[in-house]
């Protein structure tokens, strides 16, 4: 029923937009043209090769191009509209995108083919007060359990409605119930499609003092059709600055809910510490996802690509948990950002090494219009999963 009442919403808003003649010599009329005609358009394309050497299959080469329109209105008494459109065309298709049409023995490059609303929403906005009713993308603080997966040429959105709150300059609340995520791999794919549930999403952020933020969060998540990801989790991160330094600590407890056949409460934990040497800044952690009864702390609805390595290696974690400890070094060298990360994988349980992985990213913005990427990954396997090389070139336009 919430499917159907949300995909009957739009038609209506778009016929009641599009139609001002209904409403001609009305100052409702005139409002709905002022809206329309401070309305926001852009359009954006983002060509990328991706290329993938995985021990035991065969190479994959993909090159997708993602073409985006994006139109958001002008506001009447509050109201808007913001709508979205993707398109994912693959030049070069070597790979196993995870559909349904999949017959091969190439590695996995999760960027399907196809054209797809990413976003369409109402907003209403009064004062500290927005809410949001459709589809939408919801990225928490550094997306380590809620993000969009940006990084995908498909991105992940999430059906639902969103409430935030800016109650003062210190405190900003956010709570989001979601009825549906679209993840990246495409309405289509049997292995890995949308996820359907009931999911509610809550993020406090306080800014205590100068330079010092914390954010409490309770994520508690009931799958329809993936119980094993069924989960409450309650934490905390915390932001702050001491001197030269930039401090990062977040904590996390998860326990199993709804359906889930599992019995298991596992804690998170994320220590990090940076500062700049010179023109070189510096930073370094470690994660941990414990385990519990066999299961790892799980988090399907995070930018799983931002953490643990580019490889992709720790998209799921293992049952014994996992530990990654890193090295960043990031610098500029003639307007190129340069970034170096060095990971080393352990279990939470058991003592097994999982290899270890190096990450490099070199980045460059030509202008407002046009950047540069080229992103390499190589992952060394020990006692965990197989050896991966992974190299992206990309190139992004904006209008």
């Amino acid at each position: 029923m919430k499917n159907l009442a949300s995909k009957a919403l739009f038609p209506l808003l778009a016929s009641a937009v599009l139609a001002p003649n209904a409403f001609a010599d009305s100052a409702v009329a005139t409002g709905v043209k002022d809206a329309l005609s401070q309305s926001k358009v852009n359009v954006s394309f983002r060509a990328r090769y991706e290329g993938v050497d995985q021990a035991g299959l065969d190479n994959a080469a993909g090159l997708t191009l993602r073409s985006r329109l994006t139109v958001n209105t002008g506001a009447f008494n509050g109201f808007s509209l913001g709508v979205e459109v993707d398109d994912i065309s693959a030049l070069v298709d070597d790979y196993n995108d995870l559909t349904t049409d999949y017959v091969g023995n190439e590695a996995v490059i999760a960027d399907p083919e196809l054209t797809d609303i990413n976003q369409a929403y109402l907003k209403y906005s009064k004062n500290a007060f927005t809410l949001k009713a459709g589809r939408q993308r919801i990225n928490h603080d550094g997306q380590r359990f809620i993000g969009g997966v940006g990084w995908r040429q498909n991105e992940q959105t999430f059906d639902g409605y969103r409430v935030q709150y800016k109650a003062s300059d210190k405190v900003n609340l956010d709570y989001t119930y979601v009825y549906n995520v679209n993840r990246i791999f495409g309405p289509d794919s049997k292995k890995a499609g949308d996820l359907a549930g009931d999911l509610h999403l809550f993020n406090g952020a306080f800014n205590f003092a100068k330079n010092h933020k914390v954010s409490a969060f309770a994520y508690v998540l009931d799958f329809d059709t993936a119980a094993a990801l069924s989960s409450s989790t309650y934490g905390f991160l915390y932001n702050g600055k001491f001197g030269a330094v930039n401090l990062l600590a977040s904590y996390a407890i998860q326990n199993d809910n709804g359906d889930n056949p599992n019995d298991y409460s596992a804690d998170y934990y994320n220590v990090e510490a940076g500062t700049k040497l010179g023109k070189i800044t510096v930073k370094a952690g470690v994660e941990m996802l414990g385990s519990d009864n066999g299961i790892g702390f799980a988090t399907p609805l995070a930018t799983l690509h931002k953490w643990n390595g580019f490889a992709d290696k720790f998209l799921g974690t293992p049952g014994a948990g996992l530990e990654d400890i890193y090295l960043t070094a990031v610098t500029k060298v003639n307007g190129v950002k340069l970034v170096a990360t060095y990971h080393d994988y352990n279990s939470d349980v058991g003592g097994v090494n999982y290899g270890s992985e190096i990450d490099l990213v070199a980045a460059y913005k030509l202008n407002k219009t046009y950047s540069f990427l080229a992103k390499y990954a190589n992952y060394n396997a020990d006692e965990y999963s197989v050896d991966t090389e992974k190299l992206w070139l990309m190139v992004t336009a904006k209008f």
